[in-house]
């Protein structure tokens, strides 16, 4: 009998632990989206970062900034962590993006940063904030959706500096999932 019961229990168990976890599948992704993202950035020559598709668009440094600013801020809401300081270029930008230019070294880095970041706060998140509102609360988003909403708006803004490299003769990097 014991041995029937220590069968039983290790065959409901197995199945546990193949389990993933939506925190597991969320960094999987966000570990691919951040790849995908610095290779888009790479892609863009230096010379190319001031490029505007149209004159009301924003630049390709700008654009860059902008995800990797907003994937700070969802990350540092999601999981309660405090986000790593703005590097002072992309400070100055934020304060007056009409007279600085966001340069490729910063904007790589930024994002660089910035994933690793969101790593980790994926990562460290307490279980609790996944399914409870947090962040500013005009915005009513549990942690779990700051995750996924400002996963999509970056691939909205990386299909747009896929974009800009095509109207520039690059081929913009293949995903890989």
């Amino acid at each position: 009998m014991k041995n029937y019961c220590l069968l039983t229990l290790l065959a409901l168990s197995i199945p546990a632990c193949g389990q993933t976890t939506q925190k597991d599948v969320l960094l999987k992704h966000w570990k691919a989206s951040g790849e995908l993202t610095l290779a888009v950035a790479d892609a863009m020559p230096a010379d190319g970062y001031a490029f505007r598709a149209t004159p009301a668009e924003m630049s390709f440094g700008e654009l860059m900034a902008h995800i990797a600013s907003a994937d700070r801020g969802a990350c540092a809401n999601a999981s309660g962590l405090t986000a790593p300081a703005l590097p002072a270029k992309i400070s100055a930008w934020a304060k007056d993006s009409l007279k600085v230019d966001v340069d490729k070294e910063t904007a790589v880095q930024f994002i660089k940063d910035t994933f690793e970041f969101c790593g980790k706060a994926i990562t460290e998140m307490p279980a609790n904030r996944m399914d409870t509102v947090v962040g500013p609360p005009n915005r009513n988003l549990t942690g779990s959706e700051w995750l996924w909403s400002y996963f999509t708006h970056t691939a909205h803004h990386r299909g747009q500096a896929e974009v800009y490299l095509r109207l520039k003769g690059i081929k913009p990097p293949d995903y890989v999932f």
